[in-house]
């Protein structure tokens, strides 16, 4: 026999309210200054400049959401990483291997949203997909999933079908295995941002990204696939920024403490207080709680990155971070800032540009480029700039916890 409880448990109405019909005016102005500052954002940049820009914050998108999850994966170990030189230590590399497929798959959602072929971020399919790609090169061990009462081999982008698929993730008890592709295609149908407007949509990201926690329709990656899905829903309603800011940075450091994102979830998993609280089986109080706090973790990032990717303050840290090195010299300088304005410029053009004679302006692009300041597609082509790992304290301060 089952109780009424249990009955409520497995009704993929059970994450209803879903979204906020009407919202509180504090939200409304939330929104409005959200969608205000993130089209402002790197608005003066060259496209070549924000598309470099736009690679640290994929960096510092997946050492944020690893530092979430528990797992303190350097910038400098990702960089390594990406370039597929991979530390020894089996812990270490298979955290390595994570943060080589968070920023590949983050990568993909930036191009598909820029060429306009960015999917329903909240569908069935898209979710899917996250999960699929995110473990696709992952080894055994990584999906080796272990627990007091079950031991599996996770398969990538599969729901939990199974009952030693069940779980509790702390007191909260997400719904059975085998009722997940129900709950799913109701979420799917609640968090459609076809026939929303933009305000709509924005309102939607943190409800959608709260409530599929709450299904945890995976076995394991939930919160991953939660922020990679934020991102993606966020550039499709146009607060994105072309990736030049990042959700999981403002989750995992909050407004006034860390500590913040784990409790503002717990406290938007309680049920429906009364008959002034909605008519959901949660509480709607809690969801316009979350769901302020989560947008003002949004404007809050997004203020912070137009503060650090103003093109002047840019500008005058390239030229400090030059002054300061012990191997550049002072004309190094104006190619940085050439490629900073221009976006690119081909090599033939660093002796113009720094008034030196060919073979000297060639010796400082070189040094340049060997310092992977600058970089190009190809080994004769133009040059842009780059960002590696070891110039960040000096010309993004703030940006990690070590910087």
């Amino acid at each position: 026999m089952t109780s009424a409880n249990d009955d409520l448990i497995e009704v993929p109405t059970r994450i209803e309210p879903a979204r906020l019909e009407t919202a509180p005016e504090a939200l409304t102005d939330v929104v409005s200054e959200l969608s205000a500052a993130a089209a402002m954002l790197g608005a003066k940049l060259h496209p070549k400049t924000a598309a470099g820009l736009a690679d640290i914050v994929r960096l510092m998108n997946c050492y944020y959401s690893n530092l979430i999850e528990g797992h303190n994966t350097r910038p400098k170990d990702i960089e390594r990483a990406m370039a597929s030189n991979f530390d020894d230590d089996e812990g270490r590399r298979n955290l390595q291997l994570e943060a080589v497929a968070h920023v590949r798959v983050q990568a993909e959602i930036d191009r598909l949203a820029e060429a306009g072929d960015l999917a329903e971020p909240a569908s069935v399919e898209f979710i899917g997909w996250l999960h699929r790609e995110f473990y696709k090169d992952a080894p055994e061990e990584m999906l080796h999933i272990k627990s007091e009462h079950a031991e599996f081999i996770m398969k990538p982008g599969e729901w939990r079908n199974r009952p030693e698929h069940d779980v509790a993730v702390g007191r909260h008890i997400p719904p059975s295995s085998h009722r997940i592709e129900d709950f799913m295609a109701h979420y799917e149908n609640r968090y459609r941002f076809a026939p929303l407007g933009q305000g709509a949509r924005i309102l939607a990201i943190p409800a959608a990204h709260h409530r599929l926690n709450y299904i945890h329709p995976f076995p394991d990656g939930n919160g991953r696939v939660s922020r990679l899905m934020s991102h993606a829903m966020a550039l499709q309603a146009g607060i994105g920024a072309h990736g030049l800011w990042s959700v999981s940075r403002g989750l995992a450091r909050g407004i006034d403490s860390r500590k913040e994102y784990k409790s503002r979830m717990d406290a938007a998993d309680a049920p429906r207080q009364g008959d002034l609280d909605g008519r959901g089986n949660l509480s709607l109080r809690a969801l316009e709680g979350f769901t302020l706090w989560f947008l003002k973790v949004c404007l809050d990032q997004v203020t912070f990155m137009s503060d650090l990717f103003d093109l002047d303050k840019l500008s005058s840290r390239l030229s400090r971070y030059v002054e300061r090195s012990e191997t550049l010299k002072s004309e190094a300088n104006h190619l940085l800032q050439e490629a900073l304005i221009r976006g690119e410029f081909e090599r033939g053009m660093a002796a113009r540009v720094t008034g030196l004679p060919e073979r000297s302006a060639r010796r400082i692009l070189g040094d340049l480029t060997d310092e992977g300041l600058l970089a190009s597609a190809t080994p004769k082509g133009p040059v842009s700039l780059r960002f590696p790992a070891d110039t960040l304290e000096t010309l993004f301060p703030r940006l990690y916890p070590e910087t």
